[in-house]
């Protein structure tokens, strides 16, 4: 396995890159050390120029209330997400919104941190082509119910690069994406969140050479009803380590989220054409894979809850089931000499697993499918034709020259 592309250690030492400006732009500079940077740095935002840059001063900003960026073109850096670097601290927030919120096409966010906000940490809606680079966005206190829900949480863009950021203590997800398509998320860490790393509602993902470790769950691939987006396919995860994601899960109850089980590796439900390989998977105490249908109660005619050609190969399987957290999971661990075997499959839909490991099927009662839709024929995981390989997810050059 390569990880030659991860850029940074697990020891949240993150330091900022820096990119040539287009010649006309000017550099807008914020010190952190005034009374009214809140002021200041919003003031900055709203008043940048497509090809602007707006820099951050090193320290530690003490703010109240949450910022904005509605400006296309417009790179944000720091001097650095790491300590001495541009620390964005919202513990002293008033409202519940996200620390930043970006909802303009081809912004660059590179070398800050963002913490303890009330709401998400970073968000971006409707914002193509956007780049989150060396960031980091922490509860500092840890996993904690009352924490915000997503970390870096990209939803309903085209070409959406996360590269080298660190998360960690999210209640709901670290690294999120939702309603978008082409998608990477690479070389970053996602630690005691909920989730990891969550790929929603999506089309056209490539996860890779991350460390997904003390989540409840690493890497989740969901596809739900009632959104806007529906229909989630075309992923790929793979050269990740997801290991030790051991954290009781704190999600607020009525989450979706609240339903993984603490110890699970990744976890694909009702999506199609997933393929996971060429990972390394350890101490999960559920499953290091699990594939399910959704089977909650929805009103959505057209959903589709069937997990579909789901494919398992060429991963690093270490130990896994020991510990696991689904109803009547200890009596089966019991009866089989005190853990199930590394993929856990609930029975619905169907998938290919072709790591040399053991596989657990649930045999759960069927998963009711949309009347227009065929419901494929009961699943044989242990061989069967493969679906064809997916394709590498390319995103345009303007987007990966930002963070060479």
């Amino acid at each position: 396995m390569r990880f030659h592309a991860l850029r940074h250690a697990a020891t949240l030492c993150i330091v900022a890159g820096f990119a040539a400006s287009p010649a006309a732009a000017k550099v807008i500079s914020v010190g952190a050390t005034t009374s009214d940077a809140n002021e200041k740095l919003q003031e900055a935002l709203i008043l940048a120029e497509p090809g602007d840059t707006v820099q951050l001063g090193a320290g530690v900003w003490k703010l109240t209330d949450g910022l904005s960026l509605d400006v296309a073109n417009v790179t944000v850096r720091g001097a650095g997400a790491g300590e001495g670097g541009s620390i964005l601290d919202f513990a002293g927030q008033q409202g519940a919104g996200e620390g930043l919120l970006v909802t303009s096409d081809d912004v660059f966010l590179t070398g800050f941190a963002v913490l303890n906000t009330k709401g998400d940490g970073i968000k971006s809606k409707g914002a193509d082509r956007i780049v989150y680079h060396k960031l980091r966005v922490e509860w500092t206190a840890g996993p904690k119910e009352t924490n915000g829900a997503y970390g870096i949480y990209p939803v309903e863009s085209s070409d959406v690069l996360i590269d080298s950021v660190f998360v960690r203590g999210a209640s709901d997800a670290g690294i999120y994406v939702g309603q978008s398509k082409n998608i990477v998320v690479r070389d970053s860490i996602a630690t005691e969140n909920v989730a990891g790393i969550e790929i929603e509602n999506s089309y056209d993902a490539d996860v890779h050479d991350n460390i997904a470790t003390k989540n409840t769950g690493g890497i989740l691939v969901f596809d739900l009803p009632s959104l806007p987006m529906q229909g989630g396919h075309n992923v790929r995860v793979f050269e990740n380590i997801v290991n030790d994601n051991s954290t009781p899960n704190f999600a607020p109850k009525g989450n979706i989220v609240a339903s993984v089980p603490t110890g699970t590796g990744v976890l694909v439900m009702a999506n199609r054409n997933v393929e996971i390989f060429d990972n390394v998977f350890d101490n999960n105490g559920t499953a290091n894979v699990m594939i399910v249908g959704y089977r909650y109660e929805h009103k959505d005619p057209k959903y589709q809850p069937l997990p579909r050609q789901i494919v398992v190969r060429g991963n690093q399987h270490g130990k896994a089931g020991y510990a696991p957290k689904f109803a009547g999971g200890d009596m089966i661990a019991a009866a089989m000499g005190g853990s199930i075997p590394p993929v856990l499959w609930d029975g619905a839909g169907d998938a290919v697993v072709l790591d040399p490991v053991g596989v657990l099927s649930l045999n759960l009662p069927d998963v009711k499918t949309p009347q227009s839709e065929a419901k494929p024929a009961p699943a044989d995981l242990s061989k069967g034709a493969l679906p064809a390989a997916l394709p590498t997810i390319k995103l345009p050059e303007s987007m990966e020259a930002k963070v060479r």
